[in-house]
């Protein structure tokens, strides 16, 4: 047996060997003598656990819990990739990977597809979300598999066969299907179109490479064909991506020459500025961008500097907050380290970086947010006020639409995925012609309450968990005698009551199945599409073209770049 661990203990000795070796260069030589040192304690650790414990631990396992631990000290963002997760760093680069393009999850112990990508073979072969993977090229699927597991199964090059079994549920039978995997790419553009006859609208989803030239298309497009006056760019739910992406979409609104972003790292070599480097493709189309508290990272360096530049009004609520740059480094045995090695700075000169990884944390050992009286506030173009250390805070704020917390419950344990998997199962695309029209029947609408109830659905409330505290203090303060009456009428009353709040909440729940309906016969495309039409985010964003626009920003153009560097 030691003639096979053997090796795999030279291999992490060896590149602890390396590492000390390679260091010397890389470090200042203050620093040299303590990173040098620590790392012979860990390898003297490492090499006495193999040496003396009792069983016979595996090295990959210590080393990358090791690793795990190290790196937990630092951000989320700074992340090692052993070589089996090399392929991860290429999907989130390029949102490309070889498959059918299809999407699962599991749901209730089944490994489900919960999405299929259009034009790819999931879709072309007629998979629907809501079919349960039961055997891919003759190996089972079985409920204790992961996500991961299942997805190597269905990835593979491109051009290989694939034989897949599934079961449709609520009477669907079970199917086959041998599909050509391919190329699959993710568009980071879902969805474009126009919002009525003068306003396009575009989602960016992330920024992964080709996005830039993704939203160009889409950009003229909506211009040249579809009458396109004013824009809206949607940068919701978008975690970022790939700067240099970020950088050319500003450059689709901007001059050239104008100053976009800068970065400033511990080294020289990542104190770097990017400027537009060509001419932009709309420098005059009024623009509206939308945010979120997902919109991160790329999405801030857009919607940052096109607010820095008075160059368009951003909508929504305050973004998340991150101004770190990552890159990746090759490190031994073919691993990967993915690195913060700089934050970053938008037009006006402000750092949106909200969580200060390198100060004190809480007890729990999170990081905190920048204190206020540390945050120094900077100017727009136009000389409007705009704050660092907090995310791009909006021109026009818009409330998140309230969630009862039954559609929570019932989208948190995939109800409403699972009741629109049961509608769609009785519906053909002569029922659901298009995004818009469709309409949950009243038949199934009544339907819902016995369905979730054979399904054996249970909630609580956030009222009824107050409740139960309030009780305590009430038995603690000896007030039974005279709140008894009070407390059971409050029970009875915030006691979950699945018919009456399906009737309370009907108009979201109805609108979630619907979109969920919509997925199976028009895509993500399509459920885009529908949300639009009551988004109350999207409706703000209308009205703020013409007079409202000008009177933030003035007519939207800016200043030569020029005049914006002197600044």
């Amino acid at each position: 047996m030691n003639r096979y661990r053997l090796p795999r203990k030279f291999t992490v000795f060896a590149a602890l060997a390396l590492a000390l070796i390679g260091i010397r260069a890389a470090l200042p030589s203050g620093t040299y003598f303590e990173v040098t040192k620590h790392l012979e304690i860990l390898t003297s650790v490492f090499r006495g656990v193999h040496e003396f414990y009792v069983e016979e631990p595996e090295p990959g396992t210590l080393m990358g819990v090791a690793i795990d631990a190290m790196l937990d000290e630092l951000d989320p963002y700074t992340v090692y990739y052993p070589e089996s997760r090399i392929e991860d760093i290429r999907f989130m680069n390029t949102g490309e990977y070889g498959g059918i393009g299809a999407l699962v999850q599991p749901i209730d112990g089944q490994m489900t597809i919960i999405e299929v990508y259009d034009g790819y073979p999931a879709h072309e072969a007629g998979m629907m979300p809501g079919d349960m993977v039961r055997d891919v090229d003759g190996r089972a699927v079985e409920p204790s598999m992961d996500v991961e597991a299942v997805s190597d199964l269905l990835q593979g090059e491109s051009g290989s066969a694939v034989n897949i079994t599934i079961e449709r549920p609520y009477g669907g039978g079970t199917r086959e299907f041998e599909v050509e995997r391919t190329k699959v790419r993710i568009p980071a553009v879902p969805y474009y179109g126009m919002l009525d006859y003068r306003t396009g609208y575009i989602y960016l989803s992330k920024f992964t490479r080709g996005s830039a030239g993704e939203v160009r298309k889409a950009l003229m497009a909506l211009r040249d064909s579809a009458g396109m006056e004013q824009l809206v760019l949607d940068l919701r739910g978008n975690g970022g991506g790939l700067l240099n992406e970020s950088v050319s979409i500003v450059n689709l609104f901007v001059p050239k020459g104008t100053e976009i972003v800068s970065t400033k790292g511990k080294s020289d070599k990542w104190n770097k500025s990017y400027v537009a480097l060509g001419r932009a493709t709309a420098p005059d189309l009024p623009l509206v961008v939308l945010i979120d508290g997902q919109s991160a990272s790329a999405s801030e360096i857009v919607s940052g500097t096109l607010q820095d530049l008075d160059r368009a009004v951003i909508v929504g609520m305050e973004s998340f907050g991150k101004g770190l740059v990552q890159q990746t480094k090759d490190m031994a045995f073919n691993t990967r380290l993915k690195v913060t090695v700089a934050k970053y700075y938008t037009a006006s000169g402000r750092c949106i970086q909200r969580l200060d990884y390198g100060g004190k944390r809480d007890a729990e050992g999170k990081a905190l947010a920048l204190s206020d009286s540390l945050l120094r506030t900077f100017q727009t173009v136009g000389g409007r006020p705009v704050l660092e250390g907090r995310g791009i805070q909006p021109d026009i704020e818009v409330e998140t639409p309230f969630m009862s917390t039954l559609l929570q419950r019932l989208l948190d344990n995939h109800s409403v995925f699972d009741y629109a998997t049961f509608v769609a199962s009785r519906l053909d695309s002569t029922d659901v012609p298009d995004p818009i029209s469709y309409s949950l029947s009243p038949d199934d609408w009544s339907a819902l309450d016995t369905h979730l109830q054979d399904k054996g659905f249970t909630y609580t409330t956030e009222s009824m968990a107050v409740l139960e505290d309030l009780k305590e203090v009430v038995d603690i303060e000896q007030y039974q005698g005279v709140s008894a009456d009070a407390m059971n009428a409050l029970e009875a009353v915030l006691k979950p009551d699945l018919g009456r709040d399906l009737t309370l909440f009907d108009v979201e729940i109805r609108q979630a199945i619907e979109e969920e309906v919509v997925l199976r016969f028009h895509l993500a495309a399509g459920m885009v599409e529908r949300s639009l039409t009551k988004d109350p985010t999207v409706l703000r964003a209308l009205d703020v073209f013409g007079e409202e626009l000008v009177s933030i920003i003035g007519d939207g153009s800016i200043a030569t770049p020029e005049t914006l560097n002197k600044r």
